[in-house]
């Protein structure tokens, strides 16, 4: 019973606006007063779990993505990607979604992802007849892709709650990321083959192309760079994921001030700054989230959830399919962070149990907390992306449920029902039964 009301009062305080470490803690908190858990055995658990080298990543990683971001590749990436689907009907769009897929693989972060790529799209697509409506819905369930392309935070997180292999985890949500992208370039270009108010641009003759592609490409080369050092390192052994995060950060600052120039000395500091402000934010949730993770545990919350799931279902995939719906209804009302650190102890050992694989379990969880940050009615994301677009809201529901529909539920049926989607990257890379 104390840990349904835990549950109840984390899913109540957060649409009231409380911030989200305040309602793991108010939890916390019920648990300790209420049924009687000793705080001197707590506190310290929870400083235990924190000290691990691994999550010096997460901070070091959400800098390179604020760089990057002011830093001015997002440009050359758009321009790059233009030269080869940009003049299609719908291209623009599709120039989004893989800018976005790049991008994200640089950054690891969504937000800072539809911050760049839509701020530097969106005024290109008003410009060429492009529906803001589904321009921003497009982008912003685009943007997500910087969760599930490597190197990502959240699997850091997964994989440090988890005790998995952070290597492992990252190379899981390859395919679905790759898949994703596809569906969505595909309905993207399906759903606007019939709007005549485009601008299309002439095609340009196939030497022309090879040469802007080539001058282009070299402008963006510096920045593409920037995921090969980070996973390049990771996958050859040469690097740790943290090590490789410190060098991603060295490599950054002189590509953001004097290859790009987009870096001055006032928008490194607000970097440096909003960077610490995340961290602290993130560091005090993951605290909080510990204590209380251990609590889940003693109370036997996972067996509980497992007898309550087989009780409705013996079938392991009626139990992965309510599994996913409850992950959807958690990424629709916390951010992506907060939903990793709640649902990976809980849900884990239940999915252990069952027979799915833990680095299968990884793509799962990480497509189905990607989706719920674009699923109304909270859809965080899509809030943003319409903000960027300058464009109502409202305008964006329609075609963004159309790209959940028919692209987001997709990828999240098959690497829930198809392991091999998750898995055939991470047997290749490293070998053996995984």
């Amino acid at each position: 019973m104390g840990v349904s009301i835990a549950l109840l009062i984390i899913i109540l305080a957060l649409p009231l606006g409380l911030p989200v470490p305040f309602c793991f803690m108010l939890a916390t908190a019920f648990m300790v007063v209420v049924q009687g858990y000793d705080p001197s055995f707590l506190l310290p658990y929870g400083f235990s779990q924190m000290s691990s080298i691994v999550l010096l990543a997460i901070p070091l990683f959400i800098m390179v993505g604020g760089m990057m971001d002011k830093g001015g590749i997002g440009t050359s990436l758009v321009n790059l990607v233009d030269v080869v689907v940009g003049r299609l009907r719908g291209g623009l769009g599709v120039v989004a979604v893989v800018s976005s897929a790049v991008f994200g693989s640089i950054s690891g972060s969504a937000a800072a992802t539809i911050s760049c790529i839509g701020s530097i799209m969106f005024p290109r697509m008003r410009e060429n007849g492009y529906p803001m409506g589904h321009s921003a819905a497009l982008v912003s369930c685009a943007a997500p892709l910087g969760l599930l392309i490597p190197p990502s935070s959240q699997m850091i997180l997964y994989a440090w709650v988890g005790q998995q292999s952070v290597l492992a985890c990252f190379l899981a949500t390859v395919g679905p990321g790759i898949l994703l992208m596809i569906l969505l370039s595909i309905l993207n270009l399906i759903m606007l083959r019939n709007n005549t108010e485009i601008r299309v641009t002439e095609p340009m003759p196939l030497k022309k192309k090879i040469s802007v592609f080539g001058i282009r490409g070299g402008k963006a080369l510096p920045g593409l760079f920037m995921p090969i050092i980070v996973l390049g390192g990771i996958y050859g052994g040469i690097m740790t994921p943290t090590e490789a995060a410190a060098v991603a950060v060295l490599y950054s600052i002189p590509v953001g001030f004097l290859i790009y120039r987009g870096l001055n000395r006032k928008n490194f500091i607000s970097v440096i700054v909003s960077t610490a402000t995340t961290t602290g934010v993130v560091m005090l949730m993951m605290y909080c989230i510990m204590m209380l993770s251990r609590i889940f545990i003693m109370e036997h919350l996972p067996a509980r959830i497992l007898v309550f799931l087989s009780a409705v279902s013996e079938n392991k995939y009626m139990i992965l399919l309510m599994m996913n719906i409850f992950m959807i209804i958690i990424g629709m009302i916390m951010d992506d962070v907060s939903a990793m650190l709640l649902c990976t102890p809980v849900l884990l050992p239940v999915a252990i149990s069952i027979g799915v694989s833990p680095i299968h379990f990884a793509a799962i969880i990480g497509v189905n907390l990607g989706m719920g940050n674009v699923t109304p009615p909270t859809a965080p994301t899509l809030y943003f992306g319409a903000r960027i677009a300058f464009t109502p809201t409202s305008s964006t529901m329609k075609p963004a449920l159309v790209f959940i529909a028919f692209a987001w539920l997709p990828t999240l049926m098959a690497v829930t029902y198809f392991p091999e989607l998750a898995l055939w990257l991470p047997r290749l890379v490293l070998g053996g039964h995984i």
